[in-house]
């Protein structure tokens, strides 16, 4: 039967503003607007399967649209009319044809472009990507980047430290209360105050029991911190499969979403009495933001490539429709993967590497644009809540309510945005697992199954990884470097809040001077790097460099002539102003250098396995510095010494990001994905080819460049 051609579309039957236009160029193309559509062919079958397929179309789940031919007065075969009735524009559409055993997809867009592509894996929705489903993935990010940077940054320590405080007994004498109430308190406070400060100690610090263990009040907040970041590390392994296969995707961002957005309102009926129930609650919200951040993330990827634009850039400079799946020679198939095969599937990658550059700029503005719709809905929110904590403050209500309400606002956001990016959100479902990691099996099962084949995935990433030196050395750098970030943030509030006093208006000043700062960091950073035609590595150097001074400038209080002066080293609460400028500029470039430094190293092909690596990397290392920072403060009483651990964290991974070679780094990811691709016939599992002999070679991937 030869392929079907569409030759007249029937004008009579649209319903539409503008014009029907129809490309010459590679497959015909239509833009849809609501209307009856008739095509009429000249197909030699009796009967066959027509399906429309767009983003406003409820066709997506496998269901057609079966019609017959029939005769018109001219003697041509033409079509039943298939009404839409929703009056929708859609950017794209596509038109199945079916006749089994053979099909043939005439796909449908107003640029010329391919409408679909063809599916990896069964079920895969490649419907192309719309505004709305972009407003969507945009929406989340809105809502859950506002409770990262004004809660987990700013307003949920404070808080923390807060509740403790007001249960808390002061540092010097362990009997005063840290919150006077009557005369008495406030001039055995007033005493201990003044014979503190001749000897030198700190004056403002509190400690409380948490089950039989005192702590103090700022390492409580960093404990729990610690706590909620390594929880999330282990929840990211676990649900990530959950994620990436199967129709879980949209579900879980909605759960994650809506638990998260919960707990943080729930901050409201946290009185100090049961200050311990806030630090739960800050865990559950820590867990859930990750958790959800990397799901909203996994849809990037999907996004770009089911975009018009990108299918369009592949049609001119490919001369076809579709995306073709090339298929491995049987011969590498077989494992007979001599010399010239390898070198083949090298160029192949290179040559796929170049045409990918649509991709990377899309994705690269995709993300961009959501980040700064993050950031400027944060800085808009956090100017609403110091109106808030202004408010409060002036009606003279208790300390720890107006912070509550806060964060309560900030989850009514959270949870207000969560609600149309769910809608507009499609599921993009995954490949499937295994059928015999779930099937016949109980629910509880099939949760472990996931589980465990999560976790062995993430292992055969990292087997994959220590093999390529240049990711190795980055990750190594990537732990220290995201550690001290993650540290220096949260110690550098509770230094403000419990040693310079500063009231929580003024850190949420601080935080609002740190996110404006990283908007203008994000946009600098690139302009320097081309004024001084900077390598990546080298812009990441810089940053940290930066970054260094906020530690070394808190050490300066240590020396005897700074604390003569009374100013500098961090001694007066408007000195932590200029801090969080460098803190924010420098945030602004590690948060995009960083990720797009690393995916050049990585083996094309693998991004989503070796991204899952650099996140649980970032999350797994930032529970350890909070942590030492609370040993740090609990032994000494005051939070000053740990800018020494935080200045040593810094300084550590620079070394390692200079010595890093980018271009060796992409030499041995592409012969990685070569070998990869080669011995495991394309799948995701690319952990099973150590005993081939691609394998072997695949061992001396980190000696080649000795």
């Amino acid at each position: 039967m030869p392929d079907p051609k569409i030759f007249c579309v029937d004008r009579r039957y649209q319903n539409y503003s503008s014009p029907i236009s129809i490309i010459k160029k590679g497959e015909p193309g239509i833009h849809l607007s609501g209307f009856e559509l008739a095509i009429a062919s000249k197909l030699h079958c009796s009967s066959w399967v027509l399906c429309i397929q767009s983003s406003s179309f409820p066709l997506l789940s496998h269901d057609s649209v079966k019609v017959r031919k029939h005769a018109t007065p001219a003697g041509t075969d033409a079509l039943t009319p298939i009404r839409d009735s929703s009056q929708e524009s859609y950017h794209s559409a596509s038109i199945y044809v079916f006749n089994d055993p053979h099909a043939r997809s005439l796909e449908f867009m107003e640029d010329g472009g391919s409408g679909l592509r063809a599916p990896r894996y069964p079920a895969e929705d490649t419907s192309p990507t719309t505004d709305r489903e972009l407003r969507g993935f945009f929406c989340y990010g809105l809502a859950a980047e506002v409770f990262a940077v004004c809660a987990v940054g700013s307003f949920l320590p404070v808080t923390l430290e807060q509740l403790a405080r007001e249960q808390g007994v002061l540092f010097v004498d362990k009997v005063t209360p840290c919150t006077a109430k009557n005369a008495t308190a406030i001039a055995n406070a007033t005493v201990n105050a003044l014979m503190s400060r001749a000897t030198g100690s700190d004056t403002h610090q509190c400690i409380i029991n948490v089950f039989g263990t005192e702590l103090t009040t700022a390492s409580f907040a960093m404990y729990t911190f610690s706590a909620s970041v390594f929880m999330q590390a282990v929840a990211l392994v676990s649900v990530s499969s959950v994620a990436d296969h199967g129709t879980w995707r949209k579900k879980l961002l909605a759960g994650f979403g809506f638990t998260g957005s919960v707990s943080a309102m729930l901050f409201l009926l946290v009185v100090p009495q049961f200050f311990v129930v806030g630090s739960l609650l800050t865990v559950i919200c820590v867990v859930c933001l990750g958790c959800s951040f990397v799901i909203l993330n996994s849809y990037l990827p999907l996004l770009v490539l089911n975009h018009p634009i990108v299918h369009s850039d592949e049609d001119r400079s490919n001369g076809s429709s579709s995306i073709p799946l090339q298929p491995i020679p049987p011969g590498i198939r077989n494992g007979e993967s001599g010399d010239k095969p390898r070198k083949e599937i090298r160029q192949q990658i290179a040559i796929g590497s170049k045409a990918d550059s649509s991709d990377l700029q899309l994705s690269t503005k995709i993300s961009s644009k959501g980040v700064g719709i993050g950031y400027m809905a944060a800085v808009s929110v956090q100017v609403v809540c110091i109106f808030i904590l202004y408010v409060m403050n002036k009606a003279g209500v208790s300390s720890t309510l107006p912070l509550r309400t806060v964060l309560f606002f900030v989850g009514s956001w959270w949870l207000t945005f969560t609600i149309p990016s769910v809608m507009w959100l499609r599921d993009r479902p995954g490949p499937p697992l295994p059928t015999a990691l779930y099937e016949g099996r109980a629910l509880i099962h099939t949760c472990m199954s996931y589980t465990i084949f999560a976790w062995k995935s993430l292992w055969k990433t990292v087997k994959v990884a220590v093999k390529l030196r240049q990711v190795l050395v980055f990750l190594i750098a990537w732990f220290l470097l995201s550690d001290a970030v993650a540290t220096i943030s949260a110690t550098a509030i509770l230094f403000a809040r419990t040693e310079l006093q500063m009231g929580t208006v003024a850190v949420a000043v601080l935080s609002i001077v740190a996110t404006s700062s990283g908007i203008i960091g994000a946009t600098v950073w690139p302009i320097i790097s081309k004024r001084f035609t900077l390598k990546t590595h080298h812009i990441i150097v810089c940053c940290l460099l930066l970054l260094e001074l906020v530690p070394l400038y808190g050490l300066l209080g240590f020396l005897p002539f700074v604390q003569a002066w009374g100013v500098g080293g961090l001694q007066k609460w408007y000195e932590i102003y200029p801090l969080g400028i460098i803190h924010g500029m420098v945030m602004g470039g590690l948060s995009s250098y960083c990720r797009s430094f690393y995916g050049r190293l990585i083996p094309p092909g693998n991004e989503a396995a070796f991204y899952a690596l650099f996140a649980i990397t970032d999350k797994g290392s930032s529970a350890v510095g909070p942590a030492i920072v609370g040993k740090i403060v609990d032994a000494t009483g005051q939070i000053r010494p740990a800018f020494g651990f935080l200045a040593v964290l810094i300084a550590l991974p620079i070394p390692l990001i200079w010595m890093l070679d980018v271009e060796k780094g992409q030499e041995d990811a592409i012969r990685m994905a070569g070998l990869m691709k080669a011995t495991d016939d394309g799948h995701e599992d690319f952990g099973s080819y150590e005993g081939s002999s691609d394998g072997h070679e695949a061992q001396g991937l980190m000696r080649d460049h000795d």
